[in-house]
């Protein structure tokens, strides 16, 4: 059975109480067809052209499979910028956090055909709540650049996990997941979902969803775009490897298409494993 979703529709596309009430109960929202296909294909390019690939880590899963991850902390002025600063991804988060935001990062996670590896069971807030974010007010926009099956490693989440606060992480299989005896129980009595999507759909969810994905053993590969946004009056307390509250200026949603800039990559803070001292390593091929 195909999980509750809500289908976009430019111009003429609002957040409803039933999706606030379904943030709050369920952790998440999908919304069908939010990135349109030539807004993907501009974004696609916007990622080749900026030589985005250049700032690839892989993050080992501990089975000789890494996923391949590009994280940037600022949105910036290209075409990434726009989407992450668009009003149908930040308003709808605004929404359904109940009050403004800020860009907290933006990643591609890519995982590619047959050696793509998979992310263990963890919350988001279980490494934000370590950033100083006092508060679980936070969310991740997961927008699908190919489709997401079962086959190449969907995100799977436990539905309404988001309820049971946040749950202590520690190593897991060489990465930092959520502690697996309490994962275990919670998935006795809450719902495993495969959130399978295709390309332009996009998964909001709150920061507290259990969530993990499998290796990708499939023939294609398997991109994602991911934007996390926190807060602005959940200011963290103290500096880290990712920014503090940063007003964001928001753009309309068609600047994502009118926008021709695909190699400024001023200001945009690109996360290197190595200086920022995080798990994964530089990788030098192309992905």
């Amino acid at each position: 059975m195909s999980l509750k979703s809500y289908k976009y529709a430019e111009g003429d596309f609002k957040v409803t109480e039933e999706m606030k009430n379904d943030f709050k109960e369920e952790g998440f929202v999908i919304i069908k067809g939010l990135l349109s296909a030539e807004e993907l294909k501009h974004i696609e390019n916007a990622l080749v052209v900026g030589k985005f690939s250049d700032h690839a880590y892989g993050v080992p899963d501990g089975d000789g499979r890494e996923a391949h991850m590009i994280l940037w902390n600022h949105p910036g002025v290209d075409v990434t910028g726009m989407v992450g600063r668009c009003e149908k991804v930040v308003g709808t988060c605004e929404q359904l956090l109940d009050g403004e935001v800020y860009h907290y990062h933006t990643k591609l996670m890519a995982k590619p055909a047959k050696i793509g590896g998979k992310h263990v069971w963890h919350q988001d807030y279980g490494y934000w709540y370590q950033n100083g974010n006092l508060f679980p007010n936070m969310m991740t926009v997961f927008m699908a650049v190919d489709k997401c099956t079962k086959e190449n490693g969907c995100l799977q989440i436990l539905r309404g996990s988001n309820k049971c606060g946040r749950i202590e992480h520690v190593q897991v299989s060489g990465q930092v997941g959520a502690d697996m005896e309490r994962v275990d129980e919670l998935a006795k009595v809450l719902p495993l979902e495969y959130v399978e999507l295709e390309p332009g759909d996009a998964l909001f969810f709150h920061c507290n969803l259990l969530h993990c994905s499998a290796p990708n053993l499939s023939a294609n590969r398997r991109w994602a775009f991911l934007c996390a946004y926190n807060r602005a009056d959940n200011n963290p307390i103290k500096e880290h490897h990712h920014p503090r509250f940063t007003p964001l200026k928001k753009v309309p949603n068609s600047a994502i298409l009118e926008c021709q800039d695909f190699t400024t990559m001023d200001g945009k803070w690109f996360i290197d494993p190595d200086i920022e001292k995080r798990p994964g390593r530089k990788l030098a091929h192309k992905q």
